[in-house]
């Protein structure tokens, strides 16, 4: 399993426990939503500045 690979399913872990939270606090589905596609950007980018610099290190 690639960095890349790793960092985008833990990313994916934390934003399904973050959604799950927020719906037992009541918080309505279109702002849950809203926060996941964000946190689910933030993480690609996250994934791709670390792993991308990773890359340039060993070229």
């Amino acid at each position: 399993m690639s960095a890349f690979t790793a960092y985008l399913v833990g990313m994916a872990v934390f934003t399904i426990g973050l959604a799950i939270g927020a719906h037992l606090l009541g918080a309505p589905p279109i702002w849950i939503g809203a926060g996941v596609l964000v946190v689910i950007g933030l993480g690609i980018v996250g994934a791709a500045t670390r792993t991308k610099a990773k890359s340039n290190a060993n070229s």
